[in-house]
């Protein structure tokens, strides 16, 4: 079922490790705001994830997939989930919105050829790029320092001012990162528990750093590497919480945050 103002997080792993011991799911999240819904990284296991869930979610009622990147975490089942949201190839529709280079014909697409050819739209995403689906408007503020094309989402519903989400996505932090992020709502890629030389991930300190200086309303951890599941991400969460006076929880598999308060 598909439709209610909510963001459900399919999977919460990040990094190689997690992913290939499915010790957390690496499938994607899906965003429902204003009847649109939006696949947000469709790693490994996403259309597995749908057909599992109860009830079982429809690919069918999915008006686009994005791809913050093309690392395998991140895209593994796009061009199967494609195919699941038009239902086979049957009724080509629907919008794919990624970086240029999961686009590229020299090699290294992840997104294939016949698939692109079933949807309505297939867009590049590139710094400062805005873009529309359905009643939901996605921007691209600024591309992330990571070691293939990568971009944060700030999502809001269209016609209104307000951010009512915001997607920090896998980078190294840099100064000034959460100046390009306003949401209501902050969901952050936190794979690691410190950060390590040549890592171009986010850690606790980064997070908090982040939260700190933008106090938004809420902020969800997730995306989690072996050494923040060593660390417990919902004990690191309340710890962050009790430091920044904002609310920060840490997601689950299968946890749906319902955004009806933001909206």
């Amino acid at each position: 079922m598909l439709g209610k103002d909510e963001i459900r997080f399919l999977g919460t792993a990040g990094a190689r490790f997690v992913m290939i011991t499915q010790f957390r799911s690496s499938a994607g999240a899906v965003l429902s705001l204003k009847g649109t819904n939006i696949l947000i990284d469709p790693g490994p296991g996403t259309l597995v994830r749908f057909a599992s869930c109860k009830p079982k979610l429809n690919a069918a009622k999915l008006n686009a997939i994005i791809l913050t990147h093309k690392h395998l975490d991140h895209s593994n089942d796009v061009n199967v989930m494609i195919e699941a949201m038009t239902e086979g190839g049957f009724k080509p529709r629907g919008v794919l919105l990624c970086p240029n280079d999961a686009l590229s014909d020299e090699g290294n697409a992840v997104v294939l050829n016949y698939y692109k050819g079933l949807l309505d739209k297939v867009e590049g995403l590139k710094e400062g790029g805005t873009y529309s689906v359905g009643e939901i408007e996605i921007s691209t503020p600024k591309r992330h320092v990571h070691s293939v094309e990568t971009y944060g989402l700030n999502i809001k519903v269209r016609g209104e001012n307000k951010t009512k989400v915001s997607f920090l996505v896998d980078t190294l932090y840099f100064d000034g990162l959460e100046d390009y992020y306003d949401g209501e709502v902050f969901v952050m890629n936190v794979a690691m528990y410190k950060s390590r030389e040549g890592v171009d991930h986010l850690c606790v300190e980064d997070a908090k750093r982040i939260i700190e200086a933008k106090r938004p309303k809420f902020a969800i951890l997730t995306h989690f590497g072996m050494t923040m599941l060593r660390n417990k991400p919902w004990v690191i969460a309340k710890q962050l919480s009790e430091e920044t006076g904002v609310e920060v929880i840490a997601a689950r598999d299968g946890m749906r945050f319902d955004l009806s308060a933001f909206i």
